[in-house]
């Protein structure tokens, strides 16, 4: 209501109007701008395809790599190669994980049409369990942006076994031995 009363003060048309007329009007006029707000928010992942019959072309060996199961701290990283096969230089503006356990690396300079090169991404394999992650690479390639996927299982690491290190409490089966006493 405190709204309301300022929206009076502030704009001479709502100053004949009454309390539950401007509540509703406000409401009503919320309730149109939250579509728009949702609408705009998904366009920013739609790929684009440039006109221009030279642009370069991004064209990799495989967009997806499954690691399979994996152990807990073991090996997370993926080359993904590509081939400028357009007929202009490439150049990645951006790569960004979908996440930051998993983290791209790519080429900063230009890669010349017919020439290879690489976006290396390492997923922190610290973490247990099923995952799958995506790459979002934005270049100047005739479709952009494009999309690296990695999944796979990482197996947790069995637990260390703890000794005791009370000789009175030596309930895990392990040997304990007291040698400073016969010194």
């Amino acid at each position: 209501m405190l709204v309301l009363r300022n929206l009076r003060r502030i704009l001479p048309i709502f100053a004949t109007v009454n309390d539950n007329v401007m509540y509703k009007k406000v409401l009503i006029a919320g309730l149109l701008l939250i579509p728009c707000v949702f609408v705009n928010a998904q366009q920013s992942n739609a790929a684009t395809e440039s006109t221009d019959p030279n642009a370069p072309v991004m064209t990799f060996e495989t967009l997806e790599h499954d690691f399979g199961t994996m152990d807990q701290d073991g090996n997370g990283t993926y080359y993904f190669m590509f081939t400028n096969t357009g007929k202009e230089p490439l150049v990645i503006k951006e790569a960004h994980g979908s996440c930051g356990c998993t983290v791209p690396k790519w080429p900063h300079n230009p890669v010349p049409p017919g020439q290879q090169d690489t976006v290396k991404v390492t997923y922190d394999t610290h973490r247990s369990g099923p995952f799958r992650k995506t790459v979002t690479i934005t270049s100047n390639a005739k479709v952009s942006p494009v999309i690296l996927t990695i999944s796979g299982k990482i197996t947790a690491k069995p637990p260390v076994p703890t000794f005791p290190t009370d000789p009175g409490n030596n309930t895990s089966g392990a040997p304990f031995s007291n040698n400073w006493d016969n010194q």
